[in-house]
């Protein structure tokens, strides 16, 4: 079973969770949803890099190839477990995307990111248990993470499907 931190917080299905980041991730925007459900006051938020709230229960390639397309200027939809300021943590399915000027030129990252079903949860939890023992069994992180990333490959192949068509099955 994946270990996530203290206790998974209520999310109501109806809301959603907003954000906005600049090109290196550091929080510009969060809504009230996001600032309760994280538990954290605006003030220790904004300027703030979004990492501020990762789970250690996330393994660092989905993270990997979630920069890789948004840095591509593609958008991404990912399962994420996120830790909250008191040491609990909470679930959910998001959808980030680029942000472009006028000129076409990707000025910062939007993420829109809704409740998470359990039954979503429980098959990619199984998925990232895999994946954190992967990138734990190594000491250099970066073989790690370059490991763990071989391994998700691996899985969707065994699956016969990309990335997007596995999360979208989910």
């Amino acid at each position: 079973m994946l270990a996530v931190e203290g206790v998974q917080r209520p999310f109501d299905p109806d809301r959603i969770v907003v954000s906005k980041t600049n090109l290196k991730g550091h929080i510009q925007y969060a809504n009230r949803v996001f600032l309760d459900l994280a538990e954290y006051d605006e003030r220790e938020l904004l300027g703030k890099p979004h990492s501020t709230i990762r789970s250690k229960a996330m393994p660092r390639c989905v993270f990997k190839l979630l920069w890789e397309r948004l840095l591509a200027g593609r958008e991404v939809f990912a399962y994420v477990v996120n830790g909250t300021k008191n040491g609990n943590h909470y679930w959910v399915f998001a959808h980030v995307t680029p942000s472009r000027n006028q000129h076409g030129e990707v000025t910062s990252f939007h993420s829109n990111r809704r409740h998470a079903r359990t039954e979503a949860i429980e098959q990619i939890s199984a998925i990232y248990e895999i994946l954190l023992d992967v990138e734990k069994s190594y000491k250099n992180r970066k073989e790690g993470l370059a490991a763990s990333s071989a391994k998700l490959d691996e899985l969707l192949a065994e699956k016969g499907m990309d990335y997007d068509e596995f999360v979208f099955t989910l």
